[in-house]
């Protein structure tokens, strides 16, 4: 029985012959992403921005009426400007509420908010389910906002030092690149969407970034073999012939996962829906970038033939002349 192949052995395509194209269209992604960060913001959970979460659900079919909510919920004292918003299903809302700097530690004050807020939707909307209720003070949000920056810096470095140990500083800083793309895209999404951000999704975004890497170190390892199998072969056309060898594996991986990851996103629970999305736009971005980010900025900072090639000293030079070897 002949075996399925998804890529045929002998692929040529010439990836490299559009890296300038692509690295325009992506430098202007990833300004775009922080342009849309900086003016529209991310949509923090209450895991980042601190306060009272309340879920609620109405009957199953009817829509939730998110204005009127709104308003209901503004008449109350110590609300301010709650935000409001549909939670998966139309019928499903999330409820946030910031407190205020007097009521930071105080217990007792956010569980009189949380009942004053639940008597007032049951009172206006009698067929009104709570569903769960969560409190994270400002200042746990705050060290938490903090702690997740860290973590993503901390996991680029070192990863390019890895890379950089491992190959050439210029391998370093090309995966260090791609996955500032990654990670600068799915930012871009949230903040476009307005998708919750919260400590799921940074471990959406560690993940991306640990699948972007094992992609791209794939690759890089198949050139440095390539390196100092081909010497005098062009850079351009030896980079084409590494991601032409390393593609059935990279669609493999990639379908594998999207397998997996494409139902969980249509027919998951609401709650996992950011996680999923930001994990299924990492596949597709992470596989772009290890391709046309990580592989074509070797050219521009010098890999050569002779990158992997043990540079001779003087001294073994002059031990080959006094050999008659030179």
């Amino acid at each position: 029985m002949k075996l399925l192949k998804l890529v045929p052995d002998d692929t040529n395509i010439k990836f490299l012959k559009w890296r300038m194209p692509f690295y325009v269209v992506s430098l202007i992604l990833i300004a775009a992403s922080w342009g849309l960060v900086f003016n529209n913001g991310l949509n923090y959970g209450v895991d980042f921005a601190g306060g009272q979460e309340i879920r609620a659900s109405f009957q199953e079919g009817e829509v939730a009426p998110v204005s009127e909510i709104r308003s209901t919920l503004t008449s109350i004292e110590g609300v301010g400007d709650p935000v409001v918003q549909r939670f998966g299903a139309e019928h499903e809302i999330s409820i946030r509420v910031k407190l205020p700097p007097e009521a930071e530690g105080n217990k007792e004050f956010a569980d009189q908010l949380t009942r004053e807020i639940t008597e007032a939707l049951r009172t206006a909307h009698p067929e009104v389910r709570i569903d769960g209720v969560d409190s994270v003070s400002g200042k746990v949000s705050g060290e938490f906002r903090q702690t997740a920056l860290y973590a993503l810096l901390a996991a680029m470095a070192a990863i390019s030092v890895y890379i950089w140990i491992r190959f050439e500083w210029q391998f370093g800083v090309g995966a260090l690149f791609a996955l500032f793309h990654d990670v600068s895209l799915t930012l871009g999404m949230f903040a476009l969407f307005q998708l919750e951000f919260s400590l799921q999704i940074i471990a959406a975004i560690l993940a991306i970034i640990g699948y972007s890497l094992n992609d791209t170190i794939v690759i890089y390892d198949r050139i440095r073999e390539n390196l100092k199998k081909y010497r005098k072969m062009p850079i351009p056309e030896l980079l084409d012939l590494s991601v032409n060898e390393t593609l059935a594996r990279t669609v493999m991986t990639s379908l594998t996962l999207l397998v997996a990851l494409v139902p969980l996103l249509f027919f998951g629970p609401a709650s996992l829906f950011g996680l999923t999305a930001a994990i299924t736009l990492g596949i597709f971005v992470g596989t772009y970038s290890s391709v046309y980010m990580a592989a074509p900025i070797l050219i521009w900072l010098g890999v050569d033939s002779h990158s992997f090639v043990p540079q001779e000293s003087e001294a073994d030079r002059q031990e080959k002349i006094a050999r008659g070897e030179a």
